[in-house]
């Protein structure tokens, strides 16, 4: 389609948009990997708050990013948990 017969909306030309879109496609891919591993961990550490704001509110990857660099569970060590340690003293019935 030429370009004098581009919709008014359209802010940039076909051939941008066709270089762009593979550049767009690994970007969302990598947020969506990005989201999911920072909801992970922050479901299976019960920081219920963290969850949701990382659900709804969407900042492209920063506030996964802030929360696994400096709010993400440590053990003493300083290692990094993936699970919640759990009181075995009272074995199920």
């Amino acid at each position: 389609m030429p370009l004098e017969h581009a919709p008014a909306f359209l802010p940039f030309s076909n051939h941008l948009f066709v270089v762009l879109l593979p550049f767009l496609v690994v970007l969302l891919i990598c947020i969506i990997v990005l989201k999911g591993y920072a909801l992970w961990y922050s479901a299976r550490a019960g920081q219920k708050w963290w969850f949701i704001a990382m659900l709804v509110i969407n900042t492209l990857g920063i506030l996964e990013i802030v929360y696994l660099l400096f709010f993400r569970p440590k053990l003493d060590d300083g290692s990094v948990t993936t699970v919640p340690t759990h009181n075995d003293s009272h074995p199920a019935p």
